[in-house]
């Protein structure tokens, strides 16, 4: 009888054992599907921000382009920039009051399906 109690208590080791590895590796699945998610995440943050800096360049540039010309156009050169720092303080105002529409909400969708993909 005793040896057959010994057995039990093997099936148990073993049992354990199995449950713990199967434990082990699920946690690495997960720390490992966290890692790509975070890589996936950072790489479409740091594209972004390039294409930010790319266009903000390219709108600078145009900004500067139309101050001189609309200053050319009404005789003084600082109208035009005071005209275009009016339009951006128009556009600025818009882009905050749908923030949350245009930028938060699609940010955050993209987040949570990087992470859960």
């Amino acid at each position: 009888m005793q040896h057959e109690h010994d057995h039990d208590q093997t099936d148990l080791d073993i049992l354990l054992s199995d449950a713990g590895d199967f434990i082990e590796t699920r946690t690495t699945l997960w720390k490992y599907k966290g890692i790509e998610s975070l890589a996936d995440v950072s790489g479409e943050l740091v594209a972004g921000l390039a294409m930010i800096v790319f266009v903000s360049f390219v709108i600078i540039i145009f900004s500067i382009g139309f101050a001189l010309l609309i200053g050319d156009w009404l005789g003084k050169y600082y109208y035009g920039f005071f005209i275009m720092g009016g339009f951006y303080a128009v556009v600025a105002l818009i882009l905050f009051a749908g923030r949350r529409r245009w930028l938060k909400d699609p940010f955050s969708n993209m987040l949570i399906r990087k992470i859960l993909k």
